[in-house]
């Protein structure tokens, strides 16, 4: 094998193990809420456009576009009819402030405006 095609001394020794072709690999699913794609696996958690539901809550989301299960990808037109995730609300909360600065050159204007977004965060309990 020439010095080129060596794999690095920190690949060869120690615990690294590639993975095995047909090895199982963890479900995820593609899902759509509040205007936005994501892409989660059970046990995720993720901040989602605010949703009208209580800490504790459990929702349901129908609105799947794609899900992945080891090597079976099912992919929706534009959705997969019968398929939902799950997840239970932990948290609602309020964003970092984000600041939108308006200013035209040489003509003295400025304008300074703010806003922090309502999110809801999720934990994804079943796919």
């Amino acid at each position: 094998m020439s010095p080129k095609n060596r794999l690095p001394e920190s690949l060869t020794s120690g615990s690294f193990t590639a993975p095995q072709p047909g090895a199982l690999q963890m479900a995820y699913a593609i899902i759509k809420t509040g205007g936005k794609q994501y892409r989660v696996s059970e046990g995720d958690k993720i901040d989602v456009e605010k949703l009208d539901a209580k800490v504790g809550d459990k929702v349901t989301l129908s609105e799947v576009l794609l899900k992945g299960e080891g090597e079976s990808v099912t992919v929706g037109a534009p959705f997969i009819d019968g398929a939902s995730v799950t997840a239970e609300v932990v948290d609602q909360h309020r964003d970092k402030k984000v600041i939108a600065f308006k200013f035209k050159r040489r003509k003295g204007f400025h304008k300074t405006k703010g806003h922090r977004r309502h999110l809801t965060k999720l934990q994804i309990t079943a796919i």
